[in-house]
């Protein structure tokens, strides 16, 4: 058994954002040449989290939608009147709950096992940011 460790960092540019990480990810697995295994892939924010759903463009904007519906920035939250950071983004933390802050993929045949609509997503929900950070650790053999 084998164990990799390895930072994806990356810029944000809207308040809420799903970018799609499948590729960067992918290429990394390959690139340390496991056979199967799993691939473990964490954020390391408290207000950005990881996903695996289907990657179409209405269906992302939907996402998007849904989640600013679902709890608005301007509701009266009582983190935005003391943010340790100075950012009211009790919104943020409030989304988070919902959502895996890892997700952990299986690798077979030196790829990703993932299903022909999937995809892997980092979900900014407190953007636009300089540097946000994943950590993947892939566990197999070759």
């Amino acid at each position: 058994m084998k164990i990799f460790r390895h930072r994806i960092e990356f810029t944000t540019v809207e308040p809420i954002e799903i970018v799609d990480i499948t590729g960067r990810v992918r290429d990394w697995v390959t690139a340390c040449g496991v056979k199967d295994g799993l691939v473990t892939v964490t954020s390391l924010h408290t207000t950005a989290r990881v996903n695996v759903n289907e990657r179409e463009p209405q269906l992302q904007r939907d996402m998007v939608t849904f989640l600013k519906r679902l709890v608005p920035r301007d509701g009266d939250w009582l983190h935005n009147l003391a943010a340790v950071d100075g950012r009211d983004n009790a919104h943020s933390h409030l989304l988070g709950l919902f959502m895996n802050s890892s997700e952990t993929i299986p690798v077979g045949g030196g790829d990703l096992v993932l299903g022909g609509w999937q995809s892997i997503f980092f979900i900014e929900l407190d953007g636009p940011r300089d540097r946000r950070g994943l950590e993947l650790q892939l566990l197999g053999t070759d």
